[in-house]
């Protein structure tokens, strides 16, 4: 009796009696829920690239909602302007479009779905949202006064050049880091007792875009024990490896690798020759000996840590983006040579076999073909190459020629990210009979999406790359 009366006197509080009051309403409309459900419209909660800026890595987006749907209704009402083509998947409540090539750069698109259905029925609630892809830019060596020796870059998008380095330093080579904000390269000081290439230092300089200022320089790496002699980047930015040799003993070349912001660590492995980092930025293939040697950089003690070893070939010359297939060189004891796509198992594909060079290859993002910079031999007394650029259908393994170059020694040939054109260089030429023969140093681009396009010169200088 005594503990019900005190019950009784609880209840009796204002305070209480609108705690218990509160409870109750609130337990009520969970119980409506419960019975009812969610009566809010389906609607989208989500767009992974809402107000971004893509670029060619950026295969697929998604689309979130907030209860199931008919995913069938969903892939017919997306609509993309301009359009995208691409395949749908989906899962849960999430939706996936994968396109089946990058967005052409230098646009903007509008994505809208309206008249889609939920799974248990209602139609969703109307979706607009908007994103937009990198500008098209390149980066190239300037020839021509105040730009000589200088990073130019030239952004076709904006129809805008800017000089990117400093005038006080003479760059050799230069590398885009993945987002095109900055660049990694080699520079001698202008005004250095002796500014040869072998003299040169390893920077980095912002390049303007992706929200970053333009011209800030920042020294990678300094010659003041070892000469700089090559050096790769990684594809996620994080990792450089360079081939130095020591100035107190020639004979002491041998790469190292720099993480991060970090200080260059030794790889221990015996390599004088050619190397490249693969797409997952974590394994180097290395010329060593007569093959090429697959070496982790993330192990410790990479140089016991060999994964594999492929005596048949000279040399590798580029990875397909996703890493599922290489392109290597084998030379054969025939005096020629032949280009091979290799797949991540290890399975080869001859492509083709020349007594010429194999001097450059890129895969297509879709990797369906290869753009090819090679040459072919000229009979006569003197030994001379001539340069052309083919096309090779992977699927059918057919090559195609598509432009000869003149007899020039040194050609660069990049492949826009979005595929819709190649660069390339034309330097100083030689005559069949060695003379040399002055060529304006000007930078060609010849346009991939048209038929019958005629290559066009787009700016002077030398070693054009495009941005990724």
């Amino acid at each position: 009796m005594k503990g019900f009366l005190k019950r009784v006197s609880f209840l009796t509080h204002p305070l209480d009696r609108f705690v218990v009051g509160l409870i109750a309403v609130l337990w009520l409309v969970l119980g409506l829920l419960l019975i009812w459900g969610d009566r809010t419209r389906p609607q989208v909660r989500d767009f992974s690239w809402a107000e971004e800026s893509v670029g060619a890595e950026d295969i697929a987006f998604t689309l979130t909602f907030n209860r199931p749907m008919n995913w069938d209704s969903v892939s017919q009402q997306i609509q993309i302007s301009p359009a995208l083509p691409g395949k749908t998947s989906w899962s849960g409540r999430r939706l996936a479009y994968t396109l089946t090539r990058p967005a052409p750069y230098g646009q903007s698109f509008q994505l809208t779905l309206d008249g889609a259905k939920a799974a248990a029925g209602g139609a969703v609630v109307p979706f607009n949202a908007q994103f937009k892809s990198r500008d098209l830019a390149f980066a190239y060596l300037g020839v021509n006064g105040d730009e000589a020796g200088r990073i130019v870059l030239y952004n076709l998008t904006q129809d805008k050049k800017t000089v990117v380095t400093p005038a006080n330093l003479s760059v050799h080579h230069f590398k885009a880091y993945p987002k095109g904000d900055r660049l990694l390269f080699t520079a001698t000081d202008r005004s250095a007792a002796n500014p040869s290439e072998l003299n040169s230092k390893l920077y980095k300089a912002t390049t303007g875009l992706a929200d970053t200022q333009l011209g800030q320089v920042d020294l990678v790496l300094d010659n003041q024990d070892y000469q700089i002699l090559k050096f790769d980047l990684s594809a996620n930015g994080d990792r450089i490896v360079v081939q130095r040799s020591a100035r107190q003993n020639a004979s002491e070349t041998g790469l190292w690798q720099i993480r991060g912001s970090g200080t260059p660590e030794p790889i221990k492995i015996d390599s004088a020759g050619d190397f490249l980092l693969a797409p997952d930025s974590e394994t180097l293939v290395a010329a060593q000996g007569k093959g090429l040697a697959i070496i982790p950089l993330e192990q410790k003690a990479a140089a016991e840590q060999v994964l594999d070893f492929l005596p048949q070939y000279g040399m590798v010359l580029n990875f397909a983006r996703d890493g599922s297939a290489a392109t290597m060189v084998k030379f054969n004891t025939d005096y020629t040579r032949s280009l091979f796509l290799v797949s991540s198992q290890g399975d080869p594909r001859e492509l083709l076999r020349t007594t010429g060079s194999i001097l450059s290859t890129t895969f297509t993002a879709q990797r369906d073909a290869l753009y090819c910079l090679l040459t072919r031999l000229i009979t006569g007394k003197d030994y001379q190459e001539q340069p052309f650029i083919a096309k090779i259908d992977l699927k059918t393994g057919k090559p195609s020629e598509l432009l000869t170059l003149p007899l020039q020694r040194n050609v660069t040939l990049s492949l826009a990210p979005d595929g819709s054109q190649l660069l390339f260089d034309r330097g100083t030429a030689t005559t069949a009979g060695g003379s040399a023969q002055p060529v304006p140093a000007n930078i060609w681009s010849l346009a991939l999406t048209e038929s019958n396009a005629s290559p066009k010169v787009v700016a002077v200088g030398a070693e054009p790359q495009w941005l990724p």
